[in-house]
């Protein structure tokens, strides 16, 4: 028996191909720097806008120890909030460590039974799918439903005025009362 393996053809070259991955590559790169660049100007922009230049010419040596003072107060309050953030990022860390060692530990007690495998002979294999696709169109046959259908029931026309006749009386309401019982 012989095997046959088709190789897919490839529409480009070797040459064309390596032509194709080198422009892309520079074109990444072109791309990758103008968005370098783009990023740069927004931080630029930015710390502008949050944090006006300091103006220090002009000032006493007086007025320059207050607004270094003043950023020394700022700094340490940015300090303590990063510290606190810090503290609350390590606590959560040791608390995701610890919850995935208790995943792992639950997954270790449930270990899966291994599946066995039941060698069939090929015959004993297509008998099985021969007969699951018969019992199948057999199944479909067996559970329908046979339906009779009902005779319905004719009135016989009567003359009405021969009815109305009976039903006059005390007998006729003897007839009713006792029909609807």
């Amino acid at each position: 028996m012989t095997c046959i393996v088709f190789q897919k053809k490839s529409k480009y070259t070797a040459t064309r191909r390596l032509l194709l991955k080198s422009k892309l590559l520079k074109k990444a790169t072109s791309m990758l720097a103008a968005e370098k660049e783009q990023n740069k100007r927004e931080r630029d922009e930015a710390l502008n806008e949050r944090v006006p230049p300091l103006k220090l010419s002009g000032l006493s040596a007086q007025e320059l120890q207050e607004l270094c003072k003043e950023l020394h107060r700022k700094i340490d309050v940015v300090d303590e909030v990063r510290y606190d953030l810090e503290v609350k990022v390590a606590k959560n860390e040791i608390e995701i460590q610890s919850l995935t060692q208790k995943i792992w530990e639950m997954k270790g007690t449930k270990q899966r039974t291994k599946l066995k495998r039941v060698k069939k002979s090929n015959d004993a294999k297509l008998d099985a799918l021969t007969e699951s696709k018969m019992l199948s169109k057999a199944d479909f046959k067996a559970n329908l439903k046979t339906v009779k259908k009902e005779e319905e029931k004719k009135e016989e026309v009567t003359d009405w005025r021969k009815n109305v006749e009976a039903m006059s009386g005390m007998e006729g309401r003897k007839k009713l009362f006792n029909a609807g019982q």
